[in-house]
């Protein structure tokens, strides 16, 4: 269900006040730790630690050379061997690494959770495939029998990807006073999800302020809990403060390509302070379904989502888009 603008802010009430659906507990979540590479290595144990993930819930592969990019034959091959070794009742995965982050035009996210979509590839530009989890309820084995999320841990830095798991965890213990900030810029093409921007005001349940604003950027804002703009490069990210559990992301081409050199990798969010982030791997046109809806993302997490949960259920058509950050984030959950 797509919401209609003049809604927003009332739904968005009535969610804040209703009791949270159950969310995703630790015992559902499954890591991946790559064997290959010593960061994901110390970041894996970290985060089972750090979360109280169940030992039964680690899954050890080998993926020589960090590719960024896997055939459909090599993914198919990883993602057999990690459901083999998981319990039926995991219902997400974390991959602990950075790269690879793509199968051929799909994310790995994506391709992990509801299979590789040969045909987008076909036409990257072309109508995505609709996710049976999008404005969903509940856990993703209800959306679709066998169906896991997936999220990646970057870890190009064991130093930042701690931080990072510890913001995570920090978002559980108090609901701070925050903005969320919608930012509908120059870059018209980039704005075709402004549509979907709340209306400006408050969320006194969750003591979140809305800002709806026309520029090309935010400086000097210090209470971050989302950030959604259209950009293919954000500046002022330097002078920001996002808060624990802050979900942050632009809607550009190609900004999961997380170790390109073009536009902005989604990385800079995560290095400048934000929990979980989102971009695509490949040119997907400036469809608003193949980014995160600003509605439907911010609907479910004052409602009490995980970062996981709230990302995966606010994207339409999501084969091109990878998740990255700390799944578990969940600020408004109690």
């Amino acid at each position: 269900m797509i919401l209609r603008p003049f809604l927003i802010l009332l739904v968005l009430l009535a969610a804040a006040a209703a009791q949270a659906a159950p969310a995703l507990q630790p015992a559902q979540l499954g890591i991946v730790i790559n064997d290959d590479e010593p960061n994901s290595v110390e970041l894996g144990e970290y985060y089972r630690i750090a979360r109280g993930i169940p030992e039964a819930n680690i899954v050890h592969v080998r993926i020589p050379g960090k590719p960024r990019k896997l055939t459909e034959e090599q993914f198919s091959r990883l993602k057999a061997e990690i459901d083999g070794k998981l319990r039926p009742d995991v219902q997400a995965v974390l991959m602990v690494w950075t790269a690879p982050y793509a199968v051929e035009c799909n994310s790995i996210t994506a391709a992990y959770a509801l299979g590789f979509d040969a045909a987008q590839c076909a036409n990257t530009c072309a109508a995505g495939k609709p996710s049976p989890y999008f404005n969903a309820t509940g856990l993703p084995g209800a959306a679709e029998k066998g169906m896991r999320l997936a999220m990646l841990l970057p870890t190009g830095s064991v130093e930042e990807g701690k931080a990072l798991i510890d913001r995570g965890k920090a978002s559980g213990f108090r609901t701070p006073a925050a903005g969320a900030y919608y930012l509908f810029t120059s870059e018209m093409a980039r704005n075709s999800r402004a549509r979907f921007f709340p209306t400006a005001g408050t969320i006194p349940q969750r003591k979140l302020t809305i800002h709806t604003l026309r520029d090309d950027a935010l400086e000097g804002k210090r209470d971050i809990m989302i950030y959604q703009t259209g950009k293919a490069k954000v500046t002022g990210l330097e002078t920001l403060q996002f808060l624990p559990g802050a979900l942050a992301d632009h809607l550009t081409s190609t900004g999961g390509d997380l170790l390109g050199e073009g536009q902005m990798s989604s990385l800079r969010w995560l290095q400048a302070g934000a929990t979980a982030s989102y971009g695509t791997v490949s040119e997907p046109c400036n469809f608003w379904q193949k980014f995160p809806n600003p509605a439907v993302l911010l609907r479910h997490y004052v409602a009490g989502s995980t970062a996981i949960e709230a990302y995966w259920r606010s994207v339409a058509w999501p084969a091109q888009g990878v998740f990255i950050g700390e799944p578990l984030a969940a600020p408004y959950r109690r």
